[in-house]
């Protein structure tokens, strides 16, 4: 079965190795990109992905979406870790082919999911601002979306708690307000946070036997990588980068690959642990409890991590294939 998919990102390097994922394998149509700031301004990301599109005649629509968050300060660009341009040392062409549709990412996700009820999922690899957007302009949505798949949070499953400040994500702590409204949404989320995307890594080695093995596409990857793994090791003390934005489409074409736990999901939206993310998994009744009224939710809790990187290999080595 084919998963008709719209990819909500702010193009840095993993976002890339996820889009590339996504239009890779058979088993995802990649409908649309809308776009998000966070790794890189609005403005960046959605020449990055015009960029990409033209560069591998992608079918996807290129759809703008938000500059802000919803309530806080923006934090501004992942400059340190993705470059100024959101892929590190590769600098995107000045000027692009073709232009953006003209609806914002909002309305785009909501005539999107109107035209095909029960068809699209919404994956979400960026702060979570356009998603919540389209639910406060029609909540009615709900009930259209297949499913919402987001790489984001951390639950502290694994010892993993936190990248952007001890206790928080950097996509949810980029908006905590809107990630608090799709998770409490009635549609059904799964979240693929630090908890299992940084169980999984791309070592030097295994870029580099890409770079080898899959053409122009992997030598592409190879080069933006270059940046991100520099990173790593100056900052995180890896000599590899963790499997972030790509294990979000791994989940979307072998869900199996994860082992998931239910139960309603809370962000914290002020204070010293702002964007800290908290699943209530216990079932237990409680005289206070501000998680009882909303939606169970799914987390990511463990990953096959060695079935994940031999998938992403071979989508992308077939799909390099298919291009010559």
């Amino acid at each position: 079965m084919t998963t008709k998919i719209i990819l909500d990102t702010d193009p840095g390097i993993d976002d890339v190795m996820a889009i590339l994922f996504a239009q890779a394998h058979s088993d995802i149509e990649l409908k649309a990109i809308t776009t998000v700031y966070g790794n890189v301004t609005i403005e960046n990301a959605t020449h990055n992905a015009l960029y990409l599109k033209q560069k591998y005649k992608l079918q996807a629509d290129i759809v703008t979406g938000a500059s802000k968050p919803i309530v806080r300060p923006p934090v501004g660009p992942t400059v340190v870790v993705h470059g100024e341009g959101g892929f590190g040392d590769v600098k995107v062409p000045a000027e692009v082919e073709g232009q953006a549709d003209p609806r914002p990412a909002y309305q785009y996700i909501i005539d999107a999911v109107k035209a095909e009820p029960g068809e699209i999922t919404l994956v979400a690899i960026g702060p979570l601002t356009n998603l919540a957007l389209a639910l406060q302009a029609d909540p009615t949505i709900v009930d259209l979306v297949k499913e919402v798949v987001v790489m984001g949070g951390a639950f502290g499953e694994n010892d993993h708690r936190g990248n952007v400040t001890p206790f928080a994500e950097a996509n949810i702590h980029d908006d905590p307000h809107a990630a608090d409204m799709v998770f409490t949404a009635s549609w059904p989320v799964v979240v693929i946070g630090l908890d299992v995307t940084e169980q999984s890594f791309f070592t030097r080695d295994y870029l580099d036997q890409l770079r080898d093995d899959a053409g122009e596409v992997g030598q592409f990857i190879w080069d933006v990588s270059r940046y991100y793994l520099k990173f790593y090791s100056e900052k995180v003390g890896l000599e590899a980068c963790h499997v972030h934005d790509p294990s979000a489409i791994a989940y979307v074409i072998n869900p199996e690959l994860f082992t998931l736990r239910e139960g309603p999901i809370r962000v914290v939206t002020d204070g010293v642990a702002e964007g800290m993310t908290i699943q209530k998994f216990d079932g237990r009744t409680y005289l206070h409890d501000d998680w009882m009224e909303h939606a169970p939710q799914k987390v990511g809790v463990a990953v096959n991590d060695s079935e994940l990187l031999a998938l992403y290999r071979s989508s992308i080595v077939e799909y390099a294939a298919s291009l010559k």
